[in-house]
């Protein structure tokens, strides 16, 4: 039976997918804000590369912010079924790279986020949610 879909379960439609990722985006944000992240971003990046839907970007003032939204959101996800894929860099390094796949979020130190600018990378993007 190996490649055959079980009758129980059915496979999402392309506009299912495309909603429950941008679920899954606003969760992430969700929990950002509650935690007191700033300058949260939300970018849909589905025009401009293959690698993910939508791309979040945001800033922590200290270390121990850093550490404690990267658990944060890895555990909100997970909560709902969405597995870390890879995780990059360290709060010491100031920025923090998580990827669930089609949603990647970018946890920044101020001083770094300012230096790599990602906003102006993604210029193209499509803004979906600004929390200042």
């Amino acid at each position: 039976m190996h490649g055959v879909q079980s009758p129980t379960r059915r496979q999402k439609t392309p506009r299912q997918q495309a909603s429950a990722v941008l679920a899954m985006a606003k969760l992430a944000v969700g929990v950002a804000s509650e935690k007191q992240a700033s300058d949260i971003l939300m970018l849909d990046v589905r025009k401009l590369t293959p690698f993910a839907d939508y791309i979040i970007i945001l800033t922590a003032d200290n270390l121990r912010q850093i550490n404690a939204l990267a658990e944060d959101i890895r555990i909100g996800l997970k909560a709902e079924g969405v597995d870390l894929h890879h995780r990059e860099g360290t709060p010491e390094s100031g920025w923090v790279l998580m990827d669930f796949a089609d949603v990647v979020v970018h946890i920044f130190a101020p001083i770094q986020r300012a230096f790599y600018s990602l906003e102006r990378v993604w210029e193209d993007a499509r803004q979906v949610v600004r929390i200042q």
